[in-house]
């Protein structure tokens, strides 16, 4: 049920990317939906308007490409929709990546933010929430939960320009008295999660009989959440949540990555009537990343007593739907791999360099 965002005018950053465009599908797909959403992405490598395919004749739907650090591009946004919410995606967010390159991750994890807070400052009446992560809390033994006012301590490149992001949105709202919210996510995954990450990664390899590569032993401890459930929590937030408070949103699903994978590689033969044998066969153990975080747990009590929301997706009923999402949109997946976008403009596919 819509109150607060039924008419609203929404700017999305990185909306073209998984967990942006899965936000943007849910609240287009709700009826009650009669406002506007604008999609700023800059289509990096990640960013795919495939992601959105079918909507672009929504009139609810407008794609704006650009740059979140570009302050003139936003006032042009605002000043012909008259943003409300800002809702905040945008970001550099692969932990390997991060470890090769930090430069990126900084530029736009963290001054990215800042543009946007700068931009919010100058418009007070937007209210804006920033979609955050679990790795900023650090890593957990094997008990023990992450509160919302547990200490930061990130230990990648990733989680430290997510953490940076954070404390600015923050102080923003403390100095320049701005509505602000914050949220921290435990892993997502589901439909249009690019190739790189771990549940697509596998999928993919099982498909093509390829290696599966497991940093360490397998026994890194990770919460998983189905992007849907995910976009439902923002709705909670952006309909409920009070300025200033910063929410966790898991589905309590704790597993080890290596139980993961045998769960995949379960699910996955028994969705294409394979044996399970073959593909066990092709785990390899690689080492280990370098500051590989051991658990990630948080703990959402306040968002189900305050908000009521709770994760509904069970693990098992979220791989399957994501496991048969990519058996069915192969071409999709083949398009990412060959760097083939589909132009709105000129309502064409093409291939284009994006690094």
């Amino acid at each position: 049920m819509l109150n607060k965002l039924k008419n609203a005018t929404l700017l999305v950053t990185g909306g073209a990317g998984f967990m942006g465009s899965n936000f943007i599908r849910h609240l287009l797909d709700n009826e009650q939906f009669k406002g506007k959403i604008i999609n700023l992405d800059l289509l990096t490598y990640a960013g795919n308007l495939d992601n959105l395919s079918g909507y672009d004749e929504d009139s609810r739907y407008h794609f704006v490409h650009g740059d979140i650090q570009n302050g003139e591009l936003l006032s042009s946004i605002q000043e012909e929709h008259n943003i409300e919410i800002i809702v905040h995606f945008a970001a550099q967010t692969h932990v390997d990546k991060s470890i090769q390159s930090p430069r990126t991750f900084l530029e736009t994890n963290i001054l990215g933010t800042q543009s946007l807070l700068e931009f919010v400052r100058a418009n007070p009446q937007i209210k804006f929430h920033l979609i955050s992560t679990d790795e900023v809390y650090g890593s957990l033994p094997k008990e023990g939960q992450f509160f919302e006012d547990s200490p930061y301590r990130p230990r990648s490149p990733y989680s430290a320009s997510k953490a940076s992001a954070d404390h600015l949105a923050m102080a923003y709202h403390e100095t320049y008295d701005l509505f602000i919210t914050i949220s921290h996510a435990s892993n997502n995954y589901g439909l249009c999660q690019y190739p790189e990450k771990f549940i697509p990664l596998m999928i993919l390899n099982c498909i093509e009989e390829k290696p599966l590569p497991v940093y360490g032993k397998g026994d890194n401890v990770r919460d998983w959440m189905y992007v849907q459930d995910h976009s439902v929590a923002l709705i909670s937030i952006l309909e409920k949540g009070v300025n200033g408070e910063v929410y966790n949103i898991a589905s309590n699903e704790e597993i080890s990555n290596l139980d993961m994978l045998h769960l995949l590689i379960e699910r996955f033969c028994e969705i294409t009537s394979n044996d399970p044998a073959k593909y066990i066969k092709l785990i390899t153990f690689v080492p280990d990343r370098p500051g590989h975080d051991f658990r990630y747990s948080l703990n959402t009590d306040k968002m189900q007593k305050q908000l009521g929301f709770k994760a509904t997706r069970s693990l098992k009923e979220g791989i399957d739907l994501t496991i048969n999402w990519y058996l069915n949109n192969l071409d999709w997946v083949e398009r990412v791999k060959n760097k083939t976008y589909y132009d709105w403009v000129n309502q064409q596919y093409t291939t284009v360099d994006m690094d």
